[in-house]
């Protein structure tokens, strides 16, 4: 037939063929969906939970004392957009004592934690800002440093 080959040996060809094409397109796909950064929790740092409103810290701690557990993860669910995973170690940690940051209040009158911090670096207070942003967010000292020289 072609080139000397006959049905069964092309059957065998075509059936090689499209395994490494099966194989190629299974390859692209996995890396095509490991590049994708995930835009649900882009805010997220690897370490720190979002900011959380002092009213759903205390709410999730009296939950949590109360024993109702899967309430106060829904309740951090619904009011953060977190998932689940996420919502519970943010509730376990609220419930163990673990300082949370807030979310700003909007008060215009005190500004955010980043200029605060910045002011700080600018006067030559690099420590006192690590301090602020280690008291306000529960960062680490090496976290904290790496906010600092961020700003």
């Amino acid at each position: 037939m072609f080139g000397g080959l006959g049905v069964t040996e092309l059957l065998i060809v075509g059936l090689v063929g499209l395994i490494f094409l099966g194989l190629v397109l299974v390859v692209f796909l996995a890396a095509r969906a490991g590049a994708r950064p995930s835009t649900r929790l882009a805010w997220r740092s690897a370490t720190l939970p979002p900011p959380v409103s002092a009213d759903l810290q205390n709410h999730v701690r009296h939950l949590y004392v109360a024993g109702r557990k899967i309430e106060a993860i829904k309740v951090i669910r619904e009011e953060t957009g977190l998932g689940l995973k996420e919502a519970k170690s943010l509730a376990e940690a609220l419930a163990s004592g673990r300082v949370i940051p807030t979310a700003p209040t909007g008060d215009p009158a005190r500004p955010d934690l980043a200029s605060r911090a910045r002011e700080l670096k600018a006067a030559g207070r690099t420590e006192q800002a690590v301090f602020l942003v280690r008291g306000e967010t529960g960062m680490g000292q090496s976290e904290a440093e790496a906010f600092i020289d961020a700003l």
